[in-house]
């Protein structure tokens, strides 16, 4: 895994698109903090690209989801108080 400095990335652009084909990924800081994932595609492959990152994305967001339920207590929960939730709540919305 290889990290560039935004500034590096703003002076050398073709030296960093030399090194994606070689590395395959890079990390781009700011201020030593990473900030973005830069992934070399090709036309061909750009929609199974797109597919794959939002999945990866959406795996990353549920395990947040879990960490913060954990968190709150939430997942102790029965399956019998999440039933009543979404009663509740579908009658709420109902009126």
């Amino acid at each position: 895994m290889k990290f560039i400095s935004v500034r590096d990335f703003r002076i050398r652009p073709g030296d960093i698109w030399k090194q994606l084909k070689v590395d395959k990924d890079i990390i781009i800081t700011s201020n030593g903090k990473p900030i973005a994932i830069l992934y070399p595609v090709e036309q061909d492959n750009l929609e199974s690209s797109l597919i794959t990152l939002r999945r990866a994305r959406a795996l990353l967001a549920m395990e947040d989801i879990q960490k913060e339920a954990v968190n709150k207590g939430l997942d102790k929960t029965t399956e019998e108080e999440i039933e009543k939730e979404i009663k509740a709540m579908r009658l709420e919305r109902s009126r």
